[in-house]
């Protein structure tokens, strides 16, 4: 057999596209799973942003190549929108790029940036592609904790003991990924004065800043950022636009330009009527996401009370969406819980240990699914 790259031994599957794969195997009997474990919005994009997407698609060169950076009007959409929900000023020629889903931007941003052996810090808990990702190119992981004590924001004290000198890239998320904790604009101060000292590049990944959160922040805001930050932001959560794949990356045009050179030799653009509906999304007003979050407010309370139901205890200030919560001390941790609901009532709920091992005693449900779905899943489990 012909031996893989000695990269892939660093990783191993994503944890959802296994479970996905049981999960299937189960679906083979009389009753369905009820699937709360993944964030992939059930709702729609607006109505705008559909009969954009329709239009665009008679458009004559609507097949052909795009540019690589995408067509200005999309890069002057997230300028716009970065203005009026941040009071952030971005400027559309070159400090605003385009992407196929902010995941592409973790992959890119880490080929643009580091070296075999240069450290990156990744909270813990967290989104698994930063330890992946970091993994495949042979970086080294320096892991700093994040505790429910310290509302889930770093301890700077104890990442000033380190020695930073290695230090290439910071991935912060807020509203944080998977617990939910909001940032403040002191903790983004301070998370950008670290950056400044120590001449590590803060990359912020912030596609939850519009769901079950009354105050949207940028980390491009705070002054200084600029000089060490670099922000990833998508349609995926926000516009209910998962599958369509758009996601930005922004910062100054002079860290910008690595990210490029990666990106126009990995993909060939976004498919332009994709683009033209994103800018219609891009200009709804508050109102949509209010429309949004009502929903997700009402689903909320329905897992709170799931999540009572199982013993766990929430935490009622999370944004994002999804909920996090400690569970009982008779489980060894949430794999052993989650195994046990979809076993028992087939209902599959995320153990918290697949973001970190500071993850180990808490489990996260999605708020993807219909109340409905929710009721059903709080049925079954009355019945175990």
């Amino acid at each position: 057999m012909i031996q893989p790259a000695n990269r892939t031994q660093g990783v191993k599957e994503y944890y959802f596209s296994v479970k996905l794969k049981e999960i299937a195997k189960l679906n083979e009997g009389a009753v369905k799973v009820l699937n709360l474990g993944i964030g992939d919005p059930d709702m729609s994009p607006s109505e705008d942003t559909w009969e954009m997407l329709k239009e665009a698609c008679a458009h004559p060169k609507s097949h052909g190549y795009q540019s690589y950076v995408g067509i200005p009007a999309l890069r002057e959409g997230f300028s716009k929108w970065y203005k009026t929900f941040f009071n952030v000023d971005l400027n559309p020629d070159n400090e605003i790029l385009p992407l196929l889903g902010s995941k592409e931007g973790v992959m890119i941003t880490s080929l643009a940036y580091l070296n075999e052996g240069d450290e990156v810090l990744i909270p813990n808990p967290s989104y698994p592609t930063y330890t992946s990702v970091t993994n495949l190119l042979g970086g080294k992981i320096v892991s700093y904790p994040l505790v429910e004590e310290n509302n889930y924001h770093p301890d700077f004290d104890a990442l000033e003991k380190r020695d930073l000198s290695k230090v290439k890239i910071m991935w912060v998320n807020y509203p944080h990924m998977p617990t939910g904790a909001r940032a403040s604009k002191e903790l983004l101060e301070k998370i950008v004065a670290f950056g400044l000292k120590h001449k590590i590049l803060i990359v912020n990944d912030n596609p939850y800043s519009f769901i079950l959160n009354d105050t949207p922040l940028s980390i491009m805001s705070i002054e200084g950022a600029k000089d060490c930050c670099i922000e990833l932001n998508s349609l995926s959560k926000s516009h209910n636009m998962p599958g369509w794949r758009v996601g930005m990356i922004c910062g100054k045009a002079e860290m910008l330009e690595p990210v490029l050179k990666v990106k126009t030799n990995m993909d060939s653009g976004m498919f332009y009527p994709v683009q033209q509906a994103a800018i219609k999304a891009l200009a709804e007003d508050q109102s949509w996401y209010d429309s949004i979050n009502k929903v997700y407010k009402i689903r909320r309370d329905l897992v709170f009370k799931l999540m009572n139901l199982i013993g766990c205890s929430p935490r009622e200030d999370q944004g994002g969406m999804f909920v996090w919560a400690a569970i009982p001390k008779k489980y060894k941790d949430g794999y052993e819980l989650s195994d046990k609901i979809l076993k028992e009532s087939k209902v599959f709920i995320t153990p918290g240990g697949i973001f970190g091992d500071q993850g180990d005693k808490y489990i996260r449900i999605s708020l993807c699914s219909s109340e409905a779905g929710i009721e059903e899943a709080i049925e079954r489990i009355k019945e175990n």
